[in-house]
């Protein structure tokens, strides 16, 4: 893949000024795509190139599987980005900050160094550890932000504790001359903060420039969202080029100002509507968005049209960061199974009905289930609104059973005797899936900051004791 395959016709103007950096936002999240991180990393002179990978359940995945092989539990696309970009990135001068390490970190370290080894590219590589605090969570017991129990509670067993680390951890990376930078869990605006303010030296404590630097992060952190992804609407908002929509960067000054961008001729949008409703993403209150590096306050926050694609962004602050830390807990216990199937044509919704009522009844009767244990949902006969729609005469149901158990085989019935309609349920049904896997919960606590130990560690010079004794 090169930028005339991607039907890029000319590199962007370098940017404004020589106390500008310019960032970009090469993944928003796991699954995001690779071409426009390519296009950012080959045409869009960048300083730094960040890919966002994390969500809770992520996260909490990665420490499921690192438990089965100690070897696993980062990113399964981190070397694939790894691969496209850095070689454009290091011939461009640019840097790559991401939380792909996930719920092991050194183990993503160690394959990118690797990586970059085997391609004859000198990016040194350092990876921030210490989110993991799963033996602090076990010790200070706290309460779980759900249900306000001790995180010990119930028949669930705690598996991971993930604490939400800022920015201090990137910066000192970068202070130390990394090329590439991998984290686990931090805050997903930290991931553009540590660089800033590298690049700028900002005082860690001056929270009016880190909260201005959070802003910009957290309308960068979600990729095409505030270039028109997400939040087009063909009639209301229409956004053109959704097919190769084109990723964010933003031009930073020194004091915090910035004009987020997208390089030209890619699809989406950057305009004063998508950078507020990016804005107010995931934000419950507007004047105190807590992060581990600030208390950020949007209020301010003036957006200003520039130019086609170009926003400008300033008056962000903040107050002091929090003592505490968001943690992300997982939790492994039972087993979690469905099955689906679809009725289409005349009476779709009453074949449906008839179709869920025969396969409760036979979970109640053979397999020891109550109807309070299932969750029923027609979809296509407004299940996302809870009740709220009456579904009237759809053309096209698909029936969903969902449950727990216990017990593998147990949770395997539900889906079993969704599968058996096929010749014993209502007429017209096909397309029947079935699942079953093992039960994730993910929960909330806080932990005093204090109790976290964050740490830079330099892979290149890791000697063969240490990565034996960190595994």
């Amino acid at each position: 893949m090169n930028a005339q395959d991607l039907g890029s016709t000319a590199r962007e103007a370098d940017p404004p000024g020589p106390r500008t950096v310019r960032i970009g936002s090469g993944a928003g999240f796991a699954g995001d795509r690779l071409d426009p991180a390519l296009e950012l990393a080959q045409l869009g002179h960048l300083d730094f190139l960040v890919f966002e990978l994390l969500g809770e359940r992520t996260v909490a995945n990665a420490q499921r599987a690192r438990l089965n092989d100690p070897s696993v539990g980062y990113d399964p696309s981190l070397l694939d980005r790894i691969r496209l970009t850095a070689p454009h990135c290091s011939a461009n001068g640019t840097r790559i900050i991401t939380n792909g390490g996930a719920a092991n970190p050194l183990a993503a370290g160690r394959a990118v160094a690797e990586l970059l080894d085997d391609m004859g590219i000198d990016m040194p590589v350092a990876v921030v550890t210490g989110d993991d605090v799963l033996d602090q969570v076990r010790a200070a017991n706290p309460l779980t932000w759900e249900e306000s129990l001790p995180v010990s509670d119930g028949d669930a067993r705690l598996a991971s504790a993930n604490a939400y680390l800022g920015a201090a951890g990137i910066r000192r990376a970068l202070d130390e001359g990394a090329g590439v930078v991998i984290t686990g869990r931090v805050a997903d605006p930290s991931l553009y903060v540590g660089p800033l303010s590298h690049s700028f030296s900002w005082p860690n404590n001056d929270a009016d420039l880190i909260g201005q630097a959070t802003v910009i992060g957290h309308l960068l952190e979600c990729g095409g969202q505030v270039t028109g992804g997400y939040f087009a609407d063909p009639s209301t908002k229409p956004v053109a080029g959704l097919d190769r929509l084109g990723f964010p960067y933003a031009d930073v000054a020194d004091n915090g100002d910035a004009i987020i961008g997208k390089l030209s001729g890619t699809g989406g949008a950057v305009t004063v509507r998508t950078c507020t409703e990016q804005l107010l993403y995931e934000v419950a209150d507007p004047s105190a968005y807590i992060t581990p590096d600030v208390v950020a306050d949007f209020t301010g926050t003036v957006l200003r049209e520039v130019g086609p694609d170009r926003v400008a962004v300033s008056g962000g602050k903040g107050t002091a960061a929090p003592a505490d830390l968001k943690v992300t807990l997982g939790y492994l216990g039972g087993w979690e199974a469905e099955g689906q199937i679809t009725y289409a044509g005349p009476r779709a919704l009453d074949r449906a009905q008839q179709a869920a009522e025969v396969v409760v009844r036979r979970l109640e009767r053979i397999h020891g289930y109550k109807a309070s244990e299932l969750s029923i949902e027609f979809i296509g006969a407004g299940a996302s609104f809870r009740g709220l729609s009456d579904g009237a005469d759809p053309l096209e149901v698909r029936l969903r059973v969902a449950g727990g158990a216990q017990c593998r085989s147990r949770a395997s019935a539900i889906g079993s005797e969704v599968e058996a309609l096929y010749t014993n349920g209502p007429a017209g049904g096909g397309g029947a899936r079935t699942s079953v896997r093992e039960s994730l919960s993910v929960k909330s606590c806080s932990l005093a900051r204090a109790l976290t130990d964050a740490a830079v560690i330099h892979v290149g010079e890791l000697t063969d004791h240490e990565e034996v004794q960190d595994d």
